[in-house]
């Protein structure tokens, strides 16, 4: 009896062994991934005088006919009244980052004087979260005042990401809103916000069944190391002929 538990004990750190690498490997990918899909200032490419790059969408969520009428427009709006916006559209931010301190760092690294960033303004969303933030130079302030710009990300914007995730509607009507503003226009406001009674989806997120399959994994494989030398020990046991017989 002792040298068939010796066995089994054997037989569980045998395979505690062959799993832990397995652990190691899955929890080493899911960070990879995680980390790989995050973006940080550095990676956002440099603006060059004269650049006229007004949409940068590495979400891709504006479909290409509207990310190009979005930079029509913002095009016509620098060269009538030299107020220059422009949207980053991101899917994750880095560790400890937040949508306010990646465009402010954007900005600084865009714009790296006072004269610069006068008449800029630079509106950022994150589409994990779907975080927003907006900043804009001083000389805007005059036409977009803290309060429209807060109204702009938080209800223009929002409003259609709230409803679906309408990235397309809400960077239309959020491009909308701020070329009649920074064209001396009065501010059309934000949209009107019907309440509907949300009813929580039964789908998970792509991000939650990643991590739901990681933790089934980790734990059937755990469960495993431990019933299968038991489950063994058991069977043994069952089929030794009867020491009476």
């Amino acid at each position: 009896m002792e040298q068939l538990l010796n066995q089994v004990f054997r037989m569980k750190k045998l395979l505690i062994r062959l799993i832990l690498p397995l652990l190691t490997v899955i929890l080493a990918s899911s960070l990879f991934t995680t980390s790989a899909l995050a973006t940080g200032v550095y990676q956002i490419p440099n603006l060059t005088p004269g650049d006229s790059t007004w949409v940068v969408d590495q979400s891709e969520v504006i479909s290409r006919i509207n990310e190009g009428q979005i930079s029509k427009t913002f095009e016509e709006l620098a060269k009538q009244t030299g107020n220059e916006v422009r949207f980053v559209i991101i899917r994750r931010l880095d560790y400890g980052e937040t949508p306010e301190s990646f465009a402010k760092a954007l900005f600084d690294q865009w714009f790296p004087t006072e004269e610069a960033k006068a008449n800029q303004t630079l509106l950022v969303l994150d589409t994990v979260t779907n975080g927003t933030a907006i900043i804009s130079g001083d000389q805007v302030k005059s036409l977009l005042t803290d309060d429209i710009a807060k109204s702009v990300a938080d209800e223009t914007l929002a409003a259609p990401l709230r409803d679906g995730n309408k990235y397309n509607q809400a960077f239309l009507d959020t491009s909308d809103r701020l070329v009649a503003v920074l064209s001396g226009q009065p501010d059309p406001g934000p949209p009107e916000i019907v309440d509907k009674v949300q009813v929580e989806g039964t789908f998970k997120k792509a991000e939650e069944t990643d991590k739901g399959n990681a933790t089934a994994w980790v734990v059937g494989l755990l469960i495993a190391a431990t019933i299968i030398p038991m489950a063994t020990y058991y069977i043994y046991l069952a089929v030794q002929p009867s020491s009476e017989g």
